[in-house]
């Protein structure tokens, strides 16, 4: 991601450019001082490194799993609210630009010229783009961090539902020998905290809505046909 500084800099240079949106350089600036951040996590991801090296010179092991657990779930913790704060920038500078092209469409509309967007806009949309993609792929190794010490907090092996179970041979002999993982690990069930009253309410105003959604489709269809047959009538 240090890498990327150009890229960064390019989309500061690019919204700086752009006249009249100050939202847009303000969010571009938040960007900027919050990658700036990424300097010091190098800092402290080397020393992580340095910390949880396998082995020592002479050979002995330098920290127990558990210290090492430990420690990575620290780097987590120090590089998670990054990643959080950048997505949010980068959403922000996303609505910026949405409202930079909705801007220039209305202005296309009332001077009744052809709406497109210009090469500026799209070199910009293009780098943000780019950004979004660069923050998911270096936010994937601590993505791991998270489910592993999620489902395994001490770094030690356990049964989770849905996804694993150490199962002693009475059991695959009740299972008639097979080896099915659904027969063992069993399924996780979402707990969404609503209550039975809730979950119906919601699904009566799922329906109802659905319902209305289906009575004005059925209105645009006449609609179509009724400006179709006029069409083909005055044709005639």
């Amino acid at each position: 991601m240090i890498e990327n500084n150009e890229k960064i800099e390019s989309v500061y240079a690019q919204f700086l450019d752009t006249p009249n949106d100050a939202n847009g350089k303000q969010a571009v600036n938040q960007l900027l001082q919050h990658w700036s951040e990424l300097n010091k996590l190098k800092v402290r991801y080397q020393h992580y490194l340095r910390q949880n090296s396998l082995v020592v010179p002479n050979g002995k092991e330098k920290s127990s799993i558990s210290a090492k657990n430990q420690s990575q779930r620290q780097l987590y913790n120090a590089f998670d609210p990054f990643f959080t704060t950048l997505h949010e920038d980068l959403k922000r500078l996303d609505k910026t630009l949405c409202q930079h092209e909705k801007q220039q469409s209305g202005q296309a509309l009332r001077e009744g010229t052809r709406t497109s967007t210009d090469r500026r806009t799209k070199a910009l949309k293009s780098a943000l783009e780019e950004l979004h993609q660069d923050v998911n792929n270096a936010e994937i190794y601590f993505q791991h961090i998270h489910w592993l010490q999620e489902r395994f907090p001490n770094a030690e092996y356990e049964d989770v539902i849905g996804l694993c179970k150490l199962a002693a041979l009475e059991e695959i002999k009740e299972q008639d020998y097979s080896l099915n993982p659904g027969r063992y690990v069993g399924v996780v069930i979402e707990e969404d905290g609503k209550s039975e009253e809730e979950f119906v309410a919601e699904l009566l105003a799922l329906n109802n809505e659905f319902a209305q959604l289906n009575e004005n489709a059925q209105g645009l269809e006449s609609i179509i046909t009724h400006n179709l047959r006029q069409m083909t009538e005055n044709n005639l």
